[in-house]
């Protein structure tokens, strides 16, 4: 096997261009504003004009380019081994809702890609959570119990179809894989047929909620609308201080391709290794494309060059069978503390203002729910699992785990204050290469270029105030608090950031703006 690909891109992307849209330039008043063009955002504007309501989708950067666009695209009710914890916090019957839910959104994409003629590379097969070592094998056996119970088709196996042994597996009938651009391209041209508005390079920068809500853009437009969704991803505007329970991670994908005869028919996943999901991809007559993800990381904590080396090492050894590496990427997503996602209205005092994210690495399934629930909210319906994801519970069983990651942004908010910069001067920093370095009594975060210019920004992350890290494979800045990410000129990538980094200035004049 080759290492590496020449560019930094998912197959997603690569494969399916899709239309370019207009930023808006001038005000403008619809029924629904719904912020952010990934997975939940698509379906949510693309269900309520099915309903008849007049819908604007804003984008601040390109539609299903953010982590809709590097997602792994397992359409599955298999969520790793969730329902025998599912069931214990929630009950039997909240163990159900969510199965049907997310079973339902599978089904749902079948027929929605049959009645618009969508050539989405739709294939259904069985999903597996496997385990390699025997202590862990009774867990898989509880876990197919609880999912049977809760309504899956789901079996304890052995036999999987993976070229390595392993100890056991759940087992889920019907599950699904399919290519997320190519579908919810699809539905855009057909929102935009029924007389959606779709807004790319639009960047919401405030929101005024009441009746009605007010959004302006960051060139100044005005959007009036009587309800508004927040789906991006990691919500902006966070007035329900959702920071402090959503938990963001990484983690990194290669992509090889494997003779077609090879193809070890499902999808899988194992919490094992920190983690490793596997599913294949159509790639010409004779190939397919093996998509391995994993090396689960918090933003801005880790050698992502060295876990990139680690996942590769790792396809090659369990895939001999693969030819070369094609591609290879990153995805982010953000975990509730107790797994559930937070779909509904956005904090206890929301009357038109609705919000869906935490999906945990699961964004397919929980994308398309997340459009129907979002949708019955707005037009007055009811779906029976719409109190499981309501954003404004508060579990007690969350307590430990809130706890925990409150804790991991307290070490990193102060802990990175007391600590020394990452290097003692600019002149340590290679090409290509980005730091962290004190200068003139404050930190700033210090990218040199490959052609040996440095470029300055501020250390602190403009959401809270928590220092930045570098990414060394993708020459980005991360926050390890909260998940933001900057391009290397301070640009933001991904929030809850909405301004970017501010230019710093380096002795002898140079900064961002080399």
């Amino acid at each position: 096997m080759t290492r590496w690909p020449g560019s930094y891109e998912s197959y997603w992307m690569e494969t399916a261009e899709g239309p370019r849209h207009p930023g808006l330039t001038g005000d403008l008043e619809v029924d629904v504003a719904v912020v952010g063009g990934g997975v939940a955002g698509i379906c949510t504007a693309w269900e309520l004009a099915r309903a008849g309501r007049s819908v604007a989708l804003l984008e601040a950067d390109r539609i299903a380019a953010g982590v809709t666009g590097y997602t792994t695209a397992k359409l599955s009710s298999q969520h790793g081994l969730v329902y025998a914890q599912l069931r214990e916090s929630f009950g039997a019957e909240g163990a159900r809702r969510y199965a049907r839910s997310q079973q339902e959104a599978v089904e749902y994409v079948e027929r929605v890609a049959a009645e618009l003629g969508i050539d989405c590379d739709l294939e259904r097969l069985p999903g597996y959570a496997y385990v390699e070592s025997a202590e862990a094998v009774d867990r898989l056996r509880a876990e197919a119990d609880a999912a049977r119970e809760a309504g899956l088709p789901a079996s304890f196996v052995t036999d999987t179809g993976l070229p390595y042994p392993v100890a056991g597996a759940v087992r889920f009938e019907e599950q699904a894989q399919f290519h997320p651009r190519k579908y919810l391209l699809a539905l855009v041209a057909d929102l935009v047929g029924q007389g959606g508005k779709v807004y790319e390079r639009t960047r919401i920068v405030s929101l005024h909620e009441g009746e009605p809500c007010r959004l302006t853009t960051e060139g100044g437009a005005e959007v009036v609308a009587r309800d508004v969704v927040v789906a991006t991803h990691y919500p902006v505007f966070d007035r329900a201080l959702m920071f402090s329970r959503l938990e963001p991670h990484r983690e990194l994908v290669v992509a090889a391709t494997i003779p077609v005869d090879r193809d070890p028919g499902g999808m899988y996943v194992t919490p094992e290794q920190n983690t490793r999901s596997v599913r294949t991809a159509p790639y010409g007559e004779d190939q397919r494309l093996l998509i391995v993800t994993g090396e689960k990381f918090k933003p801005g904590t880790g050698e992502v060059s060295e876990r990139h080396e680690r996942l590769a090492a790792w396809t090659e050894e369990r895939f001999p069978f693969a030819s070369r590496i094609t591609h290879r990427w990153a995805a982010q997503d953000n975990s509730t503390t107790d797994q559930v996602p937070y779909v509904g209205r956005f904090h206890p005092g929301a009357r038109h203002v609705y919000v869906a994210t935490g999906f945990g690495g699961w964004g397919m399934s929980n994308g398309v729910m997340s459009g129907r629930l979002l949708t019955a909210h707005i037009t007055g319906e009811e779906l029976p699992w719409a109190s499981l994801y309501d954003p404004r519970r508060l579990h007690p069983r969350e307590a430990p785990s809130l706890l925990k990651a409150q804790g991991s942004v307290l070490k990193h908010f102060v802990g990175d204050r007391l600590r020394a910069s990452h290097v003692d001067s600019v002149e340590e920093i290679a090409p290509g290469s980005g730091a962290v370095v004190r200068i003139g009594g404050r930190r700033c975060a210090v990218y040199r270029d490959e052609s040996g210019a440095a470029h300055a920004v501020s250390a602190r992350c403009t959401h809270l105030g928590c220092l930045v890290h570098f990414n060394d494979a993708e020459r980005a800045w991360e926050c390890p608090c909260h998940g933001s990410r900057f391009d290397t000129d301070g640009t933001v990538i991904q929030g809850p950031a909405v301004r970017p980094l501010e230019p710093r200035v380096l002795p002898g004049g140079t900064g961002a703006s080399d």
